[in-house]
């Protein structure tokens, strides 16, 4: 009889295990190397993929002391991490389910019964020293409670990875508008010199103007090229205090109480070596976190299914009762029972299977936002390949022209002085010449920040070993 008892207790344990259906990462189809990083050589050690601290590459200590600043001070950040916290008190939830549970209720009272009752058990007063203890546990034979904890252990490393996602992406957002508004420092440094040039080349033509040399109308053009750079300056102080201001809320400072110096973007950006594609999967954050999301769908079918099975527990009850205080703790005062209970649903109305069915829908919804997610990871990598390759090419292009139009300038400038011309091809000269500086700005500006999002693409040396393991998880949250 005690090996019929064990053999049918393996083979409900067995049908309890098939309950849970296994877990395999989802099928991802990522290509043997980055198009764009083809004919990617590294030329030194110190150029591979970033790690850790990644804004050190660009060598500004401005930058790395407003970095430090986000794990300290950034609101946006302490939210997630508050979100990975229930995401953990989650875990320590679940697995209590693991644990018997103990009630108990002690009572005392005084109370009259009525002589009127139907079956008068006792007659006037009487008191009621109650002491009880109950206990009760599920026996997870089908798999319910582990699929539960399951569930919660991936939704937690899910979370954790959104706290590294959220983190890289501020990191970035402060890199980026860090560059935007070196970049319109630049820009405005050149904005000033044309003022001072423009304002130089006004005092010229109106001392030719009172030699009867040039007409009124050089004058005219000379008071409006310096006066529409004079504003150009101010709207770039515009857009300067917007990016200050933004930065500020990502140090977590009041946009009032901080300030940066100005300092124009000098900087090239650094080699960012893309690596394999096959790498990627495991750097970024919001790809890990799709993928555990995955995993807990995936627990969660295994839950639904247990509601096919019957809840089996073990229960019981004791305590002491009695009439009076004085033997309220004696022996003949104690009472219990103990005993398994199963329960079990014979009829729904359908709500199990529409439960399965969410269940199923729920895991083929986030296995397609995990490969979608792979899809674009790939893509915003190429992208940002893509966009250093051509800006590089064009920077050098522009360069071509700045220097072209500073000798365009010059001739023209050169030209009006000896009578040759009118003031109407310096404007033109010095207008082409400004607009080439700026650009030339932008573009180094745009550079830097497509260096920023390649970094962001590539998961900014975060790769998911980081992830929380099951023990850290399963610790007591403090």
């Amino acid at each position: 009889m005690r090996r019929v008892a064990a053999a049918a207790l393996a083979a409900v344990f067995a049908a309890g295990c098939a309950v849970n259906p296994p877990y395999v990462a989802p099928p991802t189809a990522a290509p043997p190397a980055f198009r764009e990083n083809a004919n990617w050589k590294t030329a030194a050690p110190a150029d591979q993929t970033p790690r850790g601290a990644w804004w050190d590459r660009y060598g500004d200590p401005t930058l790395d002391a407003l970095e430090a600043q986000i794990a300290v001070s950034n609101q946006t950040l302490k939210a997630a991490q508050a979100q990975f916290d229930q995401a953990r008190a989650a875990v320590v939830y679940s697995r209590a389910g693991r644990s018997p549970q103990v009630t108990t209720s002690p009572s005392i009272a005084r109370a009259n019964a009525s002589n009127n009752r139907a079956t008068p058990s006792v007659q006037g007063s009487y008191g009621d020293f109650l002491l009880p203890a109950s206990v009760s546990y599920e026996a997870d034979v089908w798999g319910r409670v582990r699929g539960l904890i399951e569930n919660s252990l991936a939704a937690a490393q899910a979370t954790a990875a959104d706290v590294e996602l959220v983190s890289l992406s501020l990191h970035a957002e402060l890199a980026v508008d860090y560059f935007a508004l070196r970049g319109l420092d630049a820009e405005r440094q050149i904005l000033g010199q044309a003022v001072a040039n423009y304002e130089k080349a006004l005092e010229l033509t109106q001392s030719r103007f009172h030699g009867g040399v040039t007409s009124a109308a050089d004058v005219a053009q000379a008071e409006t090229q310096l006066e529409t750079t004079r504003a150009q300056v101010v709207d770039v102080g515009v857009a300067r205090a917007q990016f200050e201001h933004a930065i500020a809320v990502l140090v977590g400072k009041p946009a009032a109480s901080f300030t940066l110096a100005p300092a124009p973007l000098a900087l090239d950006p650094p080699a960012i070596p893309a690596g394999l594609p096959s790498a990627l999967l495991e750097r970024r954050p919001d790809i890990a976190g799709a993928e555990r999301r995955v995993a807990a769908a995936n627990a969660q079918i295994g839950v639904a299914r247990a509601a096919y099975y019957p809840l089996l527990a073990l229960t019981g009850a004791g305590g002491f009762e009695s009439a009076s205080l004085g033997t309220w703790l004696a022996g003949a005062s104690n009472f219990w029972s103990i005993g398994p209970a199963a329960l079990m649903t014979v009829f729904d109305g359908g709500r199990r299977r529409a439960i399965n069915e969410q269940a199923r829908a729920v895991y083929t919804q986030t296995t397609a936002a995990y490969q979608e997610t792979v899809l674009v990871a790939f893509r915003e990598v190429e992208d940002n390949l893509a966009a250093l390759r051509l800006l590089d090419e064009e920077a050098a292009i522009q360069a071509r022209a700045v220097a072209a139009a500073e000798r365009s300038l010059a001739l023209a400038t050169n030209r009006y002085k000896g009578g040759v011309t009118s003031y109407l091809e310096v404007t033109a000269a010095q207008s082409a010449a400004l607009a080439d500086e700026r650009t030339a700005v932008d573009l180094r500006t745009r550079r830097m920040v497509a260096s920023v999002l390649l970094v962001k693409a590539l998961g900014g040396g975060w790769d998911r070993s980081q992830l929380p393991t099951t023990a850290a998880l399963k610790a007591p949250v403090k």
